[in-house]
């Protein structure tokens, strides 16, 4: 299993997390600031099957809209590895 941590505009949010939902995927989304002149952001934390790792960062890829500035990128992602999973 993975997590994916995206940090994506907050404008960017509804869709991309509404794309990934109605793929399949569970999106927890957490309230950020920062980047470029501190503007608002969106992290999504995404717990991801290792085989559709790819399939969620092409969705991220598609639905993050460009960035505006070159000093800028249209998200930020980490793919971590995760050694234990479980509901409570």
């Amino acid at each position: 299993m993975k997590l994916i941590i995206a940090i994506i505009r907050d404008e960017d949010n509804d869709r991309v997390s509404g794309k990934l939902t109605e793929a399949g995927f569970r999106v927890t989304f957490i309230a950020s600031t920062g980047g470029f002149l501190r503007s608002g952001r969106s992290t999504l934390l995404i717990g991801v099957e290792e085989e559709r790792v790819e399939e969620a960062l092409q969705l991220l890829r598609t639905e993050c809209t460009p960035a505006r500035d070159a000093r800028e990128s249209k998200a930020t992602v980490f793919v971590l590895n995760v050694r234990e999973f479980a509901q409570l």
